[in-house]
């Protein structure tokens, strides 16, 4: 297998800057405009050629596109071939994993590798024994529009015959009452004629067919996307009729509507976030999985369209199943084991790896995006290698791309929206930077306007040192970060001492103070047993996750010893009962709300270290300090008066945390 290039793609151009600087009248420009320098001849050499997986072009328009849907599918290498064969075996498949990732994409790929079968109608036809349970026909596909247009042709001709006796019957009563003298008689005869007519001889529409589902003959097998589907709306309704009487009634096969299941006979039925569907719709999801029938009725207790049932509507379709991790958790358990017992289960990965082929992958993908956009001009060599640099930053990981690619997507038509506000034929490099300060996030942008609010109260503080007082970090959303100050008070207890988090905290972060009073015991040597120690989230709600421990440990050791915390340092990690700090995510976000606040200094899991990936405009306004055990984290942060005795507890804490060896057996004597 190729390694993959660890190479950031913003080494690339330092190729660019040497054009430039060959251009002194290019190099005296602004940075924007020296972006827009031409550069197409240096992106056609060989070390652009490996950037780009050795794709060479002057903008994406010269870029293949596949013609087949499942070839354009990327990063989902397992995935696609489960498809293949499912496809093939006509198999279901229930897809997990982030949003972004193609789960839909792979869907409707699916729909269009299976077998090529006879696809059908399906009829709906009036029950004259039982108007409540209307009859169902299967035809071929085509057939059902010319069935229902014959009938309606029928029915014309039986309303115009109808129409003609009527006339006839109308004149003579008139005419016998009038020769008569008794006109006002003859005139209550029509009225009662008109009454018989309508009530005793049904209309003639009421015998037509109703078409539910439709098929072309030469057709693909139909995708159905079901997500977010009520029940009427999947398995089929019977709509309310408030005329139920007195001849102004609708038949009630003319009220069957078909469902989701029932569109996709043959095909592909599509639900993303299945867990969000009503157990009791799941759990007809699941009899219409097994029988290949399920029959439609009125899904309203308190519509008319309860009281009927049609026959058994066929619908054998093949399931894609999707969701989050937290689908299997709320699936119906039957459902998810029919899926899984004829069928296949994939977890959607969320980053590849970084190599030639696939960035090339990607270079295609975003010529894809720019075609099915339809609006946006091609991208050039610099535009799309700064696509690439986004692809890696927003991984979180070194040596990878990202293949949430709907967010990526986002990116690509952001940016070519703006090169056609300003009439450029082509999106350039400018074009993608600017999108990235555009098409920012909510949570990015909350988390850029809760720091502001925490400097105008001082609730973030960057300077100076405060006792138990330290700035965390957390990551808002997927790609946003902000500061998270912490602090800690420790007090005598009244009985029983404990450890007591507020602020909003969820059960991961519960967990992670438990194992910070294991550290405070073999720092300090107190009984936490008789302390109450106090930890709180300043102005902070539904904090998650562990990567907060670090800094816990560091405000609870700072305030037990009054030692001050230096308030230019931020600092993120997970942290083992050993005191071994741990590698966490979103490390990049974490360090730019770093320097968005004004903190000159970030200490991260030296594991994460090769996983930054920050912005230029931030290199130079943070220093990272990459370390490995809690005593670094302390001897970096605290600011003790009795810097020996504060050496002493740091090197006695290492001792009790380090892992015995095995001594050297001794060698036996022949």
């Amino acid at each position: 297998m190729e390694e993959p290039n660890t190479t950031p793609v913003r080494e690339t151009e330092a190729v660019l800057e040497a054009v430039l600087t060959e251009n002194p009248q290019a190099a005296e420009q602004s940075e924007s405009a020296r972006e827009e320098v031409p550069v197409k001849e240096h992106y056609a050499s060989d070390e652009y050629a490996d950037l780009f997986g050795g794709v060479r072009f002057d903008t994406t328009a010269d870029i293949p596109i596949p013609a087949s849907l499942i070839d354009q599918v990327i990063g989902q290498e397992h995935a696609v071939d489960v498809i293949k064969k499912a496809a093939t075996q006509r198999r279901h498949v229930m897809m997990i994993g982030s949003p972004g990732t193609g789960k839909s994409m792979l869907a409707k790929a699916m729909s269009e590798l299976l077998p090529k079968e006879d696809m059908q109608d399906i009829m709906v036809y009036p029950n004259q024994e039982d108007n409540n349970n209307p009859i169902i026909r299967v035809v071929p596909a085509g057939r059902g529009k010319e069935i229902v247009a014959h009938h309606k042709e029928d029915a014309k001709r039986q309303a115009s015959s109808r129409n003609t006796l009527l006339i006839v019957l109308v004149i003579g009563v008139l005419g016998i009452s009038f020769i008569s003298g008794q006109l006002l008689m003859g005139i209550i005869a029509v009225a009662f004629l008109f009454m018989a007519f309508r009530s005793l001889i049904p209309k003639e529409s009421a015998m037509v067919p109703k078409l539910i589902v439709s098929n072309k003959p030469d057709s693909f097998a139909p995708f159905v996307d079901a997500t977010g589907s009520h029940a009427g709306a999947l398995l089929g309704d019977v709509r309310h009729d408030p005329f139920q009487s007195g001849g102004l009634e609708t038949p009630a096969h003319d009220r069957v509507e078909a469902g989701a299941i029932h569109r996709a006979h043959k095909g592909v039925l599509f639900i993303d976030e299945i867990n969000s569907l009503e157990y009791q719709s799941q759990q007809s999801l699941l009899t219409a999985l097994q029988e290949g029938v399920f029959p439609i009725t009125g899904q309203s207790e308190r519509s008319s369209g309860a009281m009927v049932r049609t026959e058994p509507v066929p619908c054998r379709f093949l399931m894609i199943a999707a969701g989050n991790l937290d689908a299997m958790q709320y699936m119906h358990p039957a459902l998810r084991s029919r899926i899984r017992g004829y069928g296949y289960e994939v977890y959607m990965t969320e980053t590849m790896d970084d190599t030639a082929e696939n960035r090339g992958k990607l270079v295609r993908f975003i010529a894809q995006e720019v075609k099915n956009d339809g609006k946006i001009p091609p991208f050039d060599p610099s535009a799309v290698s700064e696509i690439l640099r986004e692809a890696r930053r927003r991984s979180g990981r070194k040596g990878h791309l990202t293949v949430k690619l709907r967010d990526l997507g986002g990116l690509v038509r952001v940016a070519g929206d703006l090169a056609i506000k300003e009439g450029s034929s082509t999106t350039t490099l400018r074009h993608v930077l600017d999108a990235k300060k555009i098409a920012r996030s909510v949570e990015d942008q909350m988390a850029d306007e809760y720091i502001r609010r925490t400097r105008d109260y001082d609730l973030t503080i960057v300077e100076g040192t405060l006792v138990g007082h330290v700035n965390g970090l957390a990551v808002v959303g997927n790609d946003g970060g902000s500061v998270l100050p912490i602090a800690a008070e420790v007090t005598p207890a009244q009985g029983a001492g404990s450890v007591v988090a507020t602020g909003g905290l969820k059960e991961i972060a519960q967990e992670s103070i438990k194992n910070v009073s294991a550290l405070i015991k073999k720092f300090s040597g107190a009984d936490v047993r008789k302390m109450d120690i106090h930890v709180q989230f300043v102005g902070t709600y539904n904090v998650d996750g562990d990567s907060a421990s670090v800094t816990m440990a560091t405000a609870v050791i700072s305030a037990l010893e009054d030692i001050p915390v230096r308030q230019d340092v931020a600092m993120t990690g997970s942290l083992s009962v050993r005191g071994d700090v741990l590698p966490i995510g979103g490390v990049t976000y974490k360090i730019e709300a770093a320097a968005k606040a004004g903190i000159k200094t970030v200490i991260i899991p030296q594991s994460n270290l090769n996983d930054v990936l920050i912005e230029d405009q931030y290199a130079d306004m943070v220093s990272i300090i990459p370390v490995t055990r809690i005593e670094e984290v302390l001897r970096y942060a605290l600011v003790p008066e009795n810097k020996a005795e504060f050496e002493e507890k740091l090197s006695r804490m290492g001792r009790h945390m380090e892992i015995p060896k095995d001594e050297p057996k001794a060698e036996k004597s022949e």
